[in-house]
């Protein structure tokens, strides 16, 4: 279980280092060649597209996402597939084909659908990536830095804007990674932000925001009292939909624990901890 998870982050690690997004798209084969930035995190949702030289973005929709690991037999790495509808004033103006693989792109496409013409890409590796990443979330730009600062920005419709200062990382190499999830349970889906642990790195450590449909805006979730907890943070969070239960697991000393929490009156409560299993 142990060495488990410490490939697991390596491989997290390595994965998001080289492929961060956004990814820069350029058309093949095109009489007037194009490209376009498409952006997203966890699995596909929070996309949207931005072609060069334009400022206004298009929303797309998950479609479909799969992860293909039928290679790991044979020491491949898996292939995540992702299809998105385009949206454009409420309607659906074409689909998004794309496979990410640990260091390529493959089967980029749009099939446009007025005409059922399609648009074949490729990855633009030739631009280096500055380290800043977005996605859209009930029509709030999310605006933060995969490894360079620990600035984030909310963008929100009517053009607001809302500084946050992350946590810092005390480690020379790091990768900050967004995850779209109902941290609440209220059908609403919420965001988080983690980072390696300040230790051995064997773990990530978790922000939260919280989104609020009636002000349509977003806050960071308060801590629980960990004075009875193991970990005291937010370590590794999973989510139990059917329970409404939260999960934070760590290593303490040489075991690693999952201690658990459910809301009570609005509040995150720690209700259990356990030894994780091996």
């Amino acid at each position: 279980m142990k060495a488990f998870k410490i490939l697991f982050l390596l491989t997290l690690f390595f994965t998001l280092k080289i492929n961060a997004q956004p990814f820069t798209l350029k058309s093949i084969d095109e009489p007037k060649p194009f490209s376009l930035k498409i952006y997203y995190v966890t699995k596909g949702k929070g996309a949207f597209v931005q072609y060069k030289n334009k400022k206004s973005i298009i929303p797309l929709k998950i479609k479909t996402y799969r992860v293909d690991k039928s290679g790991k037999e044979d020491v491949q790495p898996d292939f995540t597939s992702y299809v998105w509808d385009e949206i454009i004033d409420g309607k659906i103006n074409g689909t998004y084909y794309l496979t990410e693989g640990l260091r390529d792109l493959f089967e980029v496409k749009y099939i446009r659908k007025k005409d059922n013409r399609t648009f074949k890409f490729e990855e633009d590796k030739s631009e280096k990536f500055d380290g800043i990443s977005q996605f859209l979330i009930h029509d709030v730009m999310i605006d933060y830095n995969i490894f360079y600062d620990n600035h984030l920005k909310f963008i929100y419709p009517e053009k607001q804007i809302t500084n946050v200062e992350l946590p810092d990382v005390d480690s020379p190499n790091f990768s900050r990674q967004a995850t779209i999830g109902d941290y609440n349970f209220d059908g609403f889906d919420d965001i988080s932000f983690s980072i390696p642990d300040a230790g051995m790195g064997v773990y990530r450590t978790f922000t939260v925001f919280l989104f609020d449909s009636k002000t349509k805006k977003f806050k960071e979730l308060k801590e629980p009292d960990f004075s009875k907890s193991k970990c005291e943070c937010f370590c590794d969070l999973k989510l139990d939909k059917a329970k409404k239960i939260i999960s934070s697991e760590c290593r303490g000393g040489a075991r690693w624990w999952r201690d658990s929490y459910q809301y009570k009156n609005g509040n995150l409560v720690w209700i259990g901890s356990k030894e994780a299993d091996e």
